[in-house]
């Protein structure tokens, strides 16, 4: 059985990222189906992360980011490539924090509580899997050391998942 720790919103980010990690580490032991291992992580995100109000995925299918496993009021289903935070990191295949995302040209607005965004994309084998999308209320919310912890949520993620062809 796993259990969140519900201490985690309370330490500083450094020593966060590492129990988070260590958190996703458990959740992907002896579970290879994609779709399930981002629906926890999906979950494991919302409820540790401190001042976010969506975590998800979407998954590259038929040349266009469709919803996968997330937490967080309904999104928009559908995305285009380069369309957006989430189809430009999956164009340009590389992470992209927005501090304020209504500064973002073409910026879409799911949840208009949405102030800051980091979308991380999710590439095996030179091949776009899909995004992983956090969207917070709070200008700002997402640094460096954000994008360097989530990016290796994502390849753990990748690594511990079978990605359907």
């Amino acid at each position: 059985m796993f259990t969140l720790d519900e201490n985690l919103r309370t330490l500083d980010k450094t020593s966060f990222y590492k129990e988070l990690l260590q958190q996703t580490s458990g959740l992907l032991h002896d579970e290879r189906d994609m779709i399930a291992n981002m629906a926890n992580i999906a979950s494991l995100l919302f409820h540790s992360m401190s001042e976010i109000n969506w975590s998800g995925f979407y998954l590259w299918k038929n040349g266009e980011l469709v919803l996968g496993p997330f937490h967080g009021k309904p999104a928009c289903v559908r995305i285009a490539m380069g369309r957006g935070v989430c189809g430009t990191a999956a164009e340009r295949r590389e992470t992209v924090v927005v501090e304020d995302v209504h500064a973002f040209p073409g910026h879409i607005a799911c949840d208009a509580a949405s102030r800051s965004e980091i979308v991380v994309p999710l590439v095996k084998n030179g091949k776009l899997v899909g995004v992983l999308d956090i969207d917070s209320p709070i200008e700002s919310r997402f640094n460096n050391d954000d994008k360097q912890a989530l990016e290796r949520l994502a390849a753990a993620l990748l690594d511990g998942s079978d990605i359907a062809d």
